[in-house]
């Protein structure tokens, strides 16, 4: 089968990504294997791939936000062969530690995940752990429900973690894949939802989504916000948001990889209980949650769909910023 392997973490403009030839696996017991339809490319794809993320396992294939028809089931699957499937970003938990035991499977220590310790997406076939796959809305076509599986799925925990108040005003820092879903189910709520970017196609796309301001990254909002996400990987947007919190306000950090935050002034970004918050990947409950309330909302997914054999140049595009919402490999 056609696949892509990181060969060597490094900068994307060097070519890490490379393609490879690999025998089609086989599933194990609690396995399926997955004809892949299409995998989503994700902002971590990038991570692991210029390797501000360790090593894992070498020569991983990225890739987790895979849509896909079971092919092979292995023993003590629930899903059969002909079954489409949602694989995302964990891949497993033990099920067993004290995170795991009161619902915060995300926090495991033991978790793994797709396309970092075991091979994902791009390519055309994947195996998966049956029990971490997710059934898909019928409503949802391919490319479009690519997308959900962790773009979506973050964007949605960091919501949840960002405490917005009903009716509240929220700001998004960053437009990308994660923030133009997150600021649909925002705004369904009825929130008030300002857009920092500097892309202006990014501020384009926020005002047609229904925002009600959108400008540059550091620009003052016209309102004080109740709540606030940062979904680009910049730590120096960390201050910016404080300030523009509310008392009482709280920020939701949704990166798995953030640059160096700079020092904050205990007055101007703490006081008054403002609160920093990170995300930490997602429980399948967060999942399920979120994919019945996309399909209910018909949330607008904005795709760039590319062939299996560009996934490098959607990934080096992904980097360069040259599109807005999210790109989709179909093999």
């Amino acid at each position: 089968m056609r696949a892509w392997s990181v060969r060597e973490p490094a900068p994307i403009a060097s070519g890490p990504l490379r393609r490879a030839d690999r025998d089609v696996p086989s599933p194990g017991p609690g396995e399926l294997l997955v004809r892949v339809l299409a995998c989503g490319v994700c902002r971590t794809d990038l991570h692991v791939a210029e390797g501000d993320l360790p090593v894992h396992l070498p020569g991983v294939t990225p890739g987790h936000e895979i849509v896909g028809e079971v092919a092979e089931a292995g023993a003590g699957a629930l899903h059969a062969a002909g079954d489409r499937v949602g694989v995302a970003w964990l891949r497993g938990t033990c099920g067993a530690c004290r995170f795991c035991r009161r619902g915060a499977e995300n926090l495991c220590p033991s978790s793994v995940y797709t396309g970092w310790d075991a091979h994902g997406g791009y390519a055309e076939y994947a195996v998966a752990v049956d029990a971490y796959t997710y059934a898909l809305p019928p409503e949802l076509d391919d490319v479009r429900a690519a997308p959900l599986l962790c773009a979506g799925i973050i964007g949605y925990r960091a919501l949840r973690r960002a405490a917005l108040p009903p009716g509240g005003r929220l700001g998004i820092w960053g437009f990308g894949g994660s923030a133009h879903l997150a600021a649909q189910i925002a705004i369904a709520e009825g929130a008030d939802v300002h857009v920092f970017t500097r892309s202006p196609a990014a501020r384009e796309l926020a005002r047609s989504l229904g925002a009600s301001w959108a400008g540059d990254s550091f620009d003052a909002s016209p309102d004080p916000l109740d709540s606030a996400i940062i979904f680009a990987p910049a730590g120096g947007l960390v201050p910016a948001a404080l300030e523009r919190l509310d008392r009482g306000g709280t920020l939701a950090i949704a990166g798995i990889h953030l640059s160096d935050v700079p020092s904050l002034d205990y007055q101007r970004h703490l006081f008054q209980e403002r609160q920093v918050r990170s995300v930490t990947a997602n429980t399948r409950a967060d999942g399920e949650e979120f994919l019945r309330l996309a399909a209910r909302l018909d949330v607008a997914v904005t795709t760039h769909p590319y062939p299996l054999d560009e996934a490098d140049r959607a990934l080096a595009d992904l980097a360069a910023d040259r599109f807005t919402g999210a790109a989709v490999l179909v093999p």
